[in-house]
């Protein structure tokens, strides 16, 4: 099985919205750093399973709408608390929407909030 994996740093805002979330119910920064991974048995007639520039690419793109937005006043988490996990699930969403992805068979996307809270989402392509 092969693995390709890219990051790329944003800083986006947001507030939660459950009972009692304490400092974290005020709108803040996070400097969020994305990670997405394919993996996939094959590679393609060049040797790749996927060209990495592509990828990030496809990752600029996606995350382009996130950057120094506040989450709270997307669509996309319109009544719903946003947390890391929901964020992960949305990055993941949008990257297959941006991405040309033939080769893999999975995708992960890994959030890290800070130097140690992640929250991971992933899906069979």
């Amino acid at each position: 099985m092969y693995r390709v994996s890219v990051r790329q740093d944003i800083i986006a805002q947001h507030y939660l919205t459950v009972p009692d979330p304490g400092p974290e119910g005020e709108r803040h920064s996070h400097a969020f750093t994305v990670e997405v991974e394919l993996t996939g048995p094959e590679l393609d007639e060049y040797g790749y399973l996927v060209d990495i520039d592509d990828v990030k690419s496809a990752l600029d793109a996606t995350l382009a709408r996130y950057r120094d937005e506040t989450m709270n006043d997307l669509p996309e988490f319109e009544g719903k608390n946003p947390s890391i996990e929901r964020f992960a699930r949305e990055v993941c969403g949008r990257f297959v929407d941006a991405a040309e992805l033939t080769q893999p068979t999975h995708l992960s996307v890994r959030i890290w909030e800070d130097d140690v809270a992640s929250a991971t989402y992933e899906t069979d392509l």
